[in-house]
């Protein structure tokens, strides 16, 4: 068949993809699904054998609790499978908006916003809240998802060294006078690097340049602080920060996500953020199955101790096996530094021979020549499970 001038064939779009993909896989770039099933107490069941997971974000172990899934059904069988429609149309349901109450308790806000992912959250208020005219300074080892909400806005963004509030306290004087408003986006735990953003210098540094605090603590919640409200209980600086951002789907084994603050906040983002106001509320099952798992994260509090302790165990081995580790000596996120992308993949496969499941990250998610380990630790992982997974890590680092 002959095509007109100008017509592409089908068949060009699949050879240039493909070529993409060789080059990805000869990099150790190219990515796959893998399925895994029967998610309990710290395991999953990956290819019919089951293995330690210390992959997953589950750091309370609440993904697999009955009293969760009990929650859920029990909505399910009296609402049905989905919201129906938006919130802003016909799909907001009273269990959405006592989730967000209780979250807002949680996190020392007015008010909260539920949206379906984190994703969503961030690619909706930081182009809300920033445009021409604004800036935006963003930490370089931000989350893809609030990168991508900064160029979604058309704000000015600038990028600070990791954690070097010092660097953004000159950049702020520099040209703070510059701009309309100022927004500082930060996560409250890293996620890939596992260390904290020092949120207690953070805040005064933000309102001496009038700058809006915005805190993605999606991997704080549930873990941090007395209560487990995240990050900005551990700095002490509740009801303090401009934005809180966190997502459902790690330690507290749903889905979902909220942004908090003030009433007008919560109130201008229904108006104006994009991804909540044209997308599909959540199911009201999920919501009641949060709502659960938030009780359970607040009565019971050898949860967060568990986490706790398995992180200190492990971190404490690899360091007394030569490995350097950064983030607090308790951090739930252990990065182990490999560098070369092939090789990281290669000691992933090995202990996934040797019945443990961990992450391999690699470019984009981490910069060039960083590709790593990232272990997760969960309450629901027994001790020698723990000790295990540092002894074989080890020996696969000399091995691989």
């Amino acid at each position: 068949m002959t095509y007109p001038p100008g017509l592409i064939p089908p068949s060009t779009m699949n050879a240039a993809l493909d070529e993409e993909l060789r080059g990805l896989e000869a990099a150790g770039l190219k990515r796959s699904l893998r399925q895994v099933q029967q998610r309990r107490a710290g395991t999953v069941l990956l290819n019919g054998e089951r293995v330690a997971d210390f992959a997953s974000n589950d750091y309370l172990g609440l993904a697999s609790d009955p009293r969760v899934a009990r929650a859920a059904h029990a909505v399910l069988q009296a609402e049905g499978t989905g919201a129906g429609a938006a919130r802003l149309i016909s799909g907001n349901h009273p269990i959405h908006e006592a989730l967000e109450h209780t979250l807002a308790r949680l996190k020392g806000c007015d008010y909260t916003l539920h949206f379906p992912s984190g994703y969503m959250v961030n690619v909706g208020a930081i182009p809300a809240l920033a445009d021409r005219g604004d800036v935006i300074y963003s930490d370089e080892l931000n989350h893809a998802s609030l990168i991508d909400g900064c160029r979604l806005s058309r704000a000015t963004v600038r990028v600070f060294p990791h954690n070097d509030l010092d660097a953004l306290d000159r950049m702020l004087t520099a040209e703070r006078s510059q701009f309309r408003r100022a927004m500082i986006v930060v996560e409250g735990v890293f996620s890939m690097d596992g260390d904290t953003c020092p949120l207690d210098r953070l805040v005064p540094l933000a309102r001496r340049h009038q700058a809006w605090s915005y805190v993605d603590d999606a991997h704080g919640t549930g873990v941090m602080g007395a209560t487990g409200a995240g990050s900005l209980e551990h700095f002490g600086v509740s009801g303090q920060v401009d934005i809180v951002v966190g997502t459902l789907g790690k330690a507290l084994g749903t889905s979902g996500a909220y942004v908090g603050g003030s009433k007008e906040l919560v109130e201008f983002l229904v108006s104006r953020a994009r991804s909540f106001i044209f997308t599909t509320g959540s199911p009201p099952a999920l919501a009641a199955a949060t709502l659960e798992a938030l009780r359970i994260a607040q009565v019971e509090g050898w949860r967060r101790e568990a986490v706790r302790e398995r992180s200190r165990r492990v971190r404490s081995r690899l360091i007394a096996g030569g490995i350097d580790v950064t983030g607090p000596e308790d951090g739930h996120i252990i990065p182990v530094i490999i560098g070369d992308p092939l090789r990281t993949m290669a000691v992933v496969a090995d202990l996934r021979r040797r019945g443990f499941l961990v992450g391999g990250v690699r470019p984009p998610t981490v910069p060039a020549g960083t590709s790593r380990l990232r272990l997760s630790m969960s309450a629901v992982h027994p001790v020698e499970l723990v000790d295990a997974l540092a002894a074989t890590l080890l020996d696969a680092l000399k091995r691989v």
